[in-house]
């Protein structure tokens, strides 16, 4: 019997093809070549923002947004503890503060009802997090931000081609932040995105992905040498990456479509569990288009879950925890602060467990799955 990785890198087109033009025929193996340039424009055009730059990761894009926020030592961020470590280690290096509050317990997502309660006259800004895809309720989220004056960051790292309310997320936020790793659904193994709506900082966010320099307007012919002008880092990836990206790009809807009919195939087989109280399921709000990026299950435990993790191991079938939350992590006590209860995240952190899903998995592999864990819960 063969086994089910959680997850399973893929081709989905002209990856190799490209790469090879990216090397024989372009020439141009750094940063910034023709395919960037082409990734680029796709997501300017796809998702509806005003100007999109890659990185060699999501977590540059999110050091980039901190970066174009101002944040200062002492300002403070508000975000979900239900994350990854990037969402607050972008702004801890410039000296953030995370103030890390609830989730929803349906999406996992932002509790946009306690935001407004966490800002303070040092707040600066309030990062969503779409946990799996499946967006933050961005209208509320606008509201409270514009009115407090912060500003919005979207961690959006599993979120690339989700809707809300019609509109890919990409529009809402001044900056969002994307990612390309071989865990997403679209990928080129490390990679990440910035996207931009605020026009105001799109020059110096040129500038401080070119290490400081003023290189991206000595290419456009608007200085007649480039030279150091602002902070900044190396936050360019290859352009062989962004070959295979822009192949993966050309077959995005392929892709989603694959991954959402896994993701239903998941919740239809796991409906009589969930329906008889064993475990629960994720939720997709009515107004949200999500893009399959994984499917998870909550039990009743930890212990449960853990049994259900070895259950699964000896089937050859490997299914993995999420996040520690971060504000009980040792970096997470240091460095941020909790507003209120969160309760739900705690009890999230210790019963999660996602799924086998990748592209490549077939109709039967799902079946293999739902039926290893109605076993589990039928020996129970």
């Amino acid at each position: 019997m063969n086994h089910i990785p959680f997850n399973k890198p893929f081709i989905a087109g002209k990856e190799l093809f490209y790469i090879a033009q990216a090397v024989i025929e372009n020439r141009h193996t750094a940063g910034d070549g023709p395919f960037t340039k082409k990734c680029q424009q796709w997501l300017e055009e796809r998702l509806g923002c005003k100007k999109a730059l890659l990185t060699h990761s999501c977590t540059a894009a999110l050091e980039m947004a901190a970066m174009l926020a101002g944040i200062q030592p002492g300002d403070e961020v508000i975000m979900p503890s239900f994350t990854f470590v990037s969402t607050a280690n972008a702004f801890v290096l410039r000296g953030g503060v995370p103030v890390f509050v609830d989730v929803h317990p349906d999406t996992l997502n932002i509790d946009e009802s306690l935001i407004e309660a966490a800002v303070t006259a040092k707040t600066r800004a309030v990062i969503p997090v779409h946990y799996a895809g499946v967006p933050c309720r961005m209208d509320a989220i606008m509201e409270i931000a514009g009115r407090r004056g912060i500003v919005v960051i979207e961690d959006a790292a599993q979120a690339l081609l989700s809707q809300y309310r019609d509109q890919c997320v990409g529009v809402h936020g001044q900056m969002i932040c994307l990612s390309f790793h071989e865990t997403k659904n679209i990928i080129s193994g490390e990679g990440g995105a910035l996207l931009i709506n605020d026009p105001g900082v799109i020059e110096r966010a040129e500038i401080i992905r070119e290490k400081g320099t003023n290189r991206s307007q000595y290419f456009r012919g608007q200085v007649d040498k480039y030279t150091w002008v602002d902070v900044g880092s190396s936050y360019l990836p290859s352009d062989i990456l962004a070959a295979f990206l822009y192949a993966q790009m050309e077959n995005a809807e392929q892709i989603i479509t694959k991954r959402n009919l896994i993701f239903d195939l998941y919740r239809e087989g796991l409906r009589p569990l969930a329906d008889a109280g064993r475990i629960r399921l994720p939720s997709v709000m009515e107004d949200c288009r999500c893009n399959g990026h994984l499917f998870y299950i909550l039990t009743q435990s930890l212990n449960e879950r853990t049994e259900l993790i070895n259950f699964l191991v000896q089937r050859e079938i490997y299914a993995v925890f999420h996040y520690v939350p971060l504000h009980t992590s040792p970096a997470g006590r240091r460095f941020g602060r909790i507003h209120g209860s969160l309760k739900v995240t705690e009890a999230v952190s210790d019963c999660l467990l996602r799924l086998p899903l990748y592209y490549e998995m077939t109709p039967e592999d799902v079946r293999r799955v739902v039926s290893a864990i109605e076993d589990f819960y039928h020996q129970r």
